[in-house]
């Protein structure tokens, strides 16, 4: 039987709300049943008959619950009956419902998996690794280990001998929420309207994509060719795999005729009638909370895939006011997982003695995989003539005070893992030689060899007046970050005082977003000598996507530049190295390419990170559920929230407290 929203039930595209409806029912509750016998004979009677009760209701009415109400067709006993009739203000079973905060912002918009601007962060979201707990991906990225894992597809995917076509199958047990295989149509069809019509996917791998095949089971992804003939870039279409989510073709198909194939109403359509492959779907939804509910015929629950299904039943985000109002829910237990900054977090369970818990119980509590990064400007001569002037700033920054004053020691400090190319996960700090490059590491506050540099270059203090000049100026830099990013400005700051114990003044402002954007992404401004930005975090590009930012030359004099290299700094064996990375498949050549790289980063410096920054904030509260994902449980599920990437496992092995 197909299980979907009201909409489906009724065999229209979209159903209007039903307010009156449900406030009918609850009216009815409070005037005739004020002692509970009505729902008490109620609960006596077939859940089908109180289904075909409440559907007939909604007939009545001329309504149905989709938008704004929880959905009947989704019901499966009587206490999920009462929460329907009561619109959603009844309380979620509190030991089957797992409550978030910091990811939901706002009303939901949509859950059009083809569309955009769906605001809906709880089902259609992509952060450290695509939010699969509705719609999936034919693989899960793995942060630690920077592995995919299989999910909609087997592990069996492979490229053929020049990396022009990589071949995957789709698992036999994959089903849609409609009881339908998953199939390689689906990806085809997926991919040829994304492209069509310019959605996110068909945006960020129409470079790298050509066309995809489909036989049965079996997917083969053709790469776009460059002029030579040569795949523009394997690994962006291994993004593809772990990033991109796969809706059902007939589902496609059924929104590219009701919207008659325009891609603006393709791209803006609701899509209230959506089809899913995850483990749950939408329950409820409106402008305070948005609710999924587990799908019990999920087919991961196969032997193939996890074998069971994961704990809670919901899945609830209220949507809060600001961070203060979330962190305020999770200290009362209301909240299981946030995703938000804390400040001070530790001083939860020490100080406050709470049931409160981080990755790691000791600093640094996060995992970092994001590396906010300082830009030299290059397009300033004093900057691009004089490495040891870049070197000197770098070298004088006490990046210890930036761990602890701007993250509060929430991510590795570069004493803990010596700065590179690489963020500090396991898996890509195995992709260099350490020992190759340590001579080049620097971790920081190191003022005299900051000032010897400087002076071995002729940057000195000829006047007395404690700063230095370059070509008989005093020299001054200015540098910049977008107000109110807390973090960054604190560590701009100390950025500041090290050029100040130097004799470099380095001049900070903060201008408002609006203004930053075009910053960092004009080729050719001169107004800021220093301005910071982050490079890419973990994918299966990566690290080559943030190498490729930090120095490829095919950004430079790039007007409208968000992909990468700031900066504007060029170094030739750089660029030919970085070219050669993604049809590098032997992992001792690999490695030999990222350390040469690594060497030229360090000794040439074209940009410093400040920071590793915890790329998703992970927090959680044991008082109603436990067992979440931890570094000293040896178990190695990130901690994405549990809902992100191979993170999502989490919501499978945890546990109700005692």
């Amino acid at each position: 039987m197909k299980r979907g929203f009201v909409s489906d039930c009724f065999g229209c595209g979209e159903a209007p709300p039903m307010p009156e409806l449900s406030g009918f029912f609850t009216w009815f509750l409070r005037k005739y049943d004020s002692g509970g016998s009505f729902l008490q004979t109620m609960g006596e009677m077939r859940l089908k008959k109180i289904r075909s009760l409440i559907l007939a209701g909604t007939i009545l009415f001329g309504l149905a619950a989709c938008d704004n109400a929880l959905d009947p067709a989704l019901v499966t006993d009587p206490a999920e009956t009462e929460a329907f009739v009561l619109t959603g203000d009844a309380q979620l079973p509190r030991n089957e419902t797992l409550y978030f905060a910091g990811q939901q912002w706002g009303s939901v918009n949509g859950w059009n998996i083809m569309g955009y601007d769906q605001n809906n962060a709880m089902a259609i979201a992509s952060s450290a690794g695509y939010r699969s707990v509705m719609f999936e991906t034919l693989y899960m990225w793995d942060m630690l280990s920077g592995t995919m894992k299989g999910l909609l597809a087997n592990d069996d995917w492979e490229w053929n001998e020049d990396m022009s076509k990589l071949t995957l199958t789709i698992k036999d047990a994959a089903m849609w929420s409609d009881g339908t295989p998953v199939t390689a149509e689906d990806v085809k069809r997926t991919w040829e309207v994304s492209y069509e019509i310019q959605n996110e996917t068909g945006v960020t791998y129409g470079k790298y994509i050509d066309s995809i095949e489909a036989e049965g089971k079996r997917v083969t992804i053709h790469c776009r060719l460059d002029e030579h003939g040569v795949p523009v870039n394997p690994l962006k279409v291994k993004d593809f795999l772990v990033l991109a989510p796969i809706a059902q073709a007939a589902w496609i198909d059924k929104l590219y005729e009701r919207c008659q194939g325009n891609a603006r109403k393709i791209l803006q359509d609701p899509g209230e009638d959506v089809v899913w492959s995850g483990p749950y779907c939408k329950f409820y939804a409106d402008d305070q909370k948005v609710v999924l509910i587990r799908d019990d015929h999920y087919w991961g629950q196969d032997a193939s895939m996890w074998g069971k299904l994961p704990l809670p039943k919901y899945l609830a985000h209220y949507i809060y006011e600001d961070n203060a109002a979330g962190e305020a829910a999770l200290k009362a237990g209301e909240v299981d997982v946030y995703q938000q900054f804390i400040e001070n977090v530790q001083d939860l369970w020490l100080e406050e003695d709470l049931p409160i818990s981080t990755y790691y119980q000791d600093a640094p509590y996060m995992v970092g995989a994001t590396m906010p990064t300082a830009w030299f400007n290059m397009n300033l001569p004093v900057l691009k003539e004089n490495v040891d002037l870049r070197k000197a700033i770098a070298y004088a920054v006490d990046y210890d005070a930036i761990a602890s004053l701007a993250l509060k020691d929430q991510s590795a400090s570069f004493t803990e893992v010596p700065r590179s190319l690489m963020n500090p996960t396991d898996g890509e700090q195995a992709l260099y030689d350490r020992e190759a490059v340590a001579a080049l590491q620097w971790e920081g506050n190191d003022v005299v060899t900051a000032q010897k540099l400087l002076d071995s270059a002729g940057i000195v203090d000829s006047d007395g007046d404690g700063w230095r000049e370059w070509k008989g100026e005093k020299l001054t830099l200015n540098a910049c970050c977008p107000n109110g990013w807390k973090d960054w400005q604190i560590a701009l700051e100390i950025v500041a005082a090290a050029g100040e114990k130097i004799g470099i003044h380095i001049h900070t402002k903060y201008p408002d977003w609006t203004e930053y954007q075009t910053v960092f992404i004009d080729p050719d401004q001169e107004e800021y000598a220093i301005f910071l930005w982050s490079p890419d975090a973990s994918s299966p590009s990566n690290p080559w996507s943030r190498v490729n930012q930090l120095m490829g030359k095919d950004f430079v004099g790039i007007d409208n530049n968000w992909s990468g290299n700031w900066g504007q700094y060029v170094n030739e064996e750089a660029d030919s190295l970085i070219k050669k990375i993604p049809f590098t498949t032997d992992r001792e050549e690999l490695k030999l390419i990222y350390t040469r790289l690594t060497e030229i980063y360090l000794s040439e410096v074209p940009s410093f990170s400040l920071m590793y920054r915890p790329w998703v904030f992970c927090t959680v509260n044991e008082s109603v559920w436990t067992n979440f994902p931890s570094a000293k449980d040896g178990r190695g599920i990130p901690p994405t929230a549990c809902t992100d990437g191979y993170g999502i496992r989490g919501l499978y092995e945890l546990k109700l407290a005692e």
